[in-house]
């Protein structure tokens, strides 16, 4: 053999060594688990001391989370962990997640952990859950998220009272809606987002799909989350929260607040008013997920599995366009474009998320909030994210894709892919 020819070979042989024991191929890496959703409900909205003010975060979670076990068909001895997002946690106790799992029955050698990623937290606790699972540390878990923004306590500082006593601060403004760098509220934020944006007071007063509607679409066909799911919550709240102020008309529940309702932000003639922004509420939303392998194994019919999620961030000022910046990580991640998304849900902090979000990201409205979003039905901040996830688990069609995103304080958004499987679904995990 020639010299060049024994060069070559011994070339090759040291590129195959070091590619070997240098290197991990994508042969020798773990395979990640396939994690599906079994099971999502949630309980009705309450409107801001309203309703179900006398029900704690932390019962209406218990409430949520015994819901979802008891609608997925396993025991409780099954579930090996809970996560739950839930913000405003002041004066509810020690470790609020594991407080509403104790109360939903669950063992007492089931971890809880609870996640403040502010309006993201619920969507945060499902991709952590996911994550758990797909690395093999659990196979069945909970996850989803609770608040009670109308049990919010006030807080004071500690120190000694001066002369001409004391300053109050509401805990709902100070830690859930106070832009921090800024020092001013959000809706300032959602103004910023409208004035680059271009939109006007009459085109953010309208979210997406428009409130006549979402009014219409209801009169014609039951809620798409049934109320029977949470039947221990459902007794206190006669119906789904619409609107902070509410008139009956028609038979439909419509708006009492007009476009010239006051504004949010303190901007002179600001877009944001009290009719295009979320209301204060109290809720609970929580899922079942668990491993392929676990829904084999407990012989339960997945509604749909997690193809792929991820989070993004922008300057605290510009949180509401968050979205728009995690979703492309989302579909790169699961190699799909947007046209392949049939449901979108962008949650509304104000109404002014959804059309800007729309916009940049260059989406069908039609396909954005298709039953309405956080201005219509509410926003209990640690639900909500949540909330859009379990929407698109009960209401996609089999084969289809959905995607959720929500902005969060801070300049943070959180998103996540689903696809829902097959309606007879046992042992096989194949989608159409």
């Amino acid at each position: 053999m020639s010299s060049s020819g024994l060069l070559t070979m011994r070339t090759q042989m040291c590129k195959r060594l070091a590619h070997k024991y240098l290197s991990r191929t994508y042969s020798s890496r773990p395979t990640l688990n396939e994690v599906v959703i079994v099971s999502a409900v949630r309980t009705p909205m309450g409107s801001f001391r309203g309703s179900l003010a006398a029900v704690p975060a932390t019962k209406l979670g218990s409430i949520a989370i015994r819901g979802a076990i008891d609608k997925a068909g396993i025991p409780v001895e099954e579930v090996k962990e809970v996560y739950m997002g839930n913000v405003l946690q002041a004066g509810e106790g020690q470790a609020p997640t594991r407080q509403a799992l104790l109360g939903a029955g669950c063992t007492l050698g089931t971890p809880a952990t609870t996640i403040n990623k502010v309006c993201a937290s619920g969507m945060k606790s499902i991709m952590l859950a996911a994550q758990s699972l797909m690395c093999g540390h659990q196979d069945v878990m909970v996850a989803g998220g609770m608040e009670s923004m109308s049990n919010v306590p006030y807080v004071m500082t500690r120190d000694t009272p001066s002369y001409g006593g004391v300053r109050m601060e509401d805990l709902i403004v100070k830690d859930g809606l106070t832009d921090v760098y800024n020092k001013f509220h959000m809706g300032n934020c959602a103004e910023n987002t409208a004035k680059v944006a271009g939109f006007s007071r009459e085109r953010s007063r309208t979210p997406t799909p428009s409130a006549p509607t979402l009014a219409a679409r209801r009169r014609s066909r039951p809620a798409s989350w049934p109320r029977r799911s949470c039947p221990s919550a459902s007794r206190r709240e006669v119906s789904l929260t619409w609107w902070c102020l509410r008139t009956r008309s028609g038979g439909v529940w419509t708006s009492a607040r007009s476009p010239s309702c006051g504004r949010c932000s303190r901007r002179r003639n600001g877009t944001v008013t009290a009719a295009n922004a979320s209301t204060l509420n109290d809720g609970a939303a929580a899922l079942v997920l668990m491993t392929a392998d676990a829904a084999k194994r407990l012989n339960v019919k997945p509604l749909a599995r997690i193809v792929s999620f991820a989070d993004a961030a922008v300057a605290p000022i510009d949180f509401p366009i968050a979205p728009a910046f995690a979703v492309p990580k989302v579909l790169e991640a699961a190699g799909i474009q947007k046209q392949d998304v049939a449901m979108w849900e962008l949650n509304e902090a104000f109404s002014v998320v959804a059309l800007a979000n729309v916009k940049m990201l260059d989406i069908d409205p039609a396909k954005v909030n298709v039953n309405g979003g956080a201005v219509s039905l509410g926003h209990p901040i640690g639900m909500s994210g949540a909330r859009i996830v379990g929407h698109m688990a009960n209401n996609l069609k089999a084969g289809e894709y959905g995607l959720a995103g929500i902005c969060n304080g801070g300049g943070g958004a959180s998103a996540i892919l689903i696809q829902k499987l097959l309606p007879y679904l046992t042992t096989s995990l194949h989608v159409i």
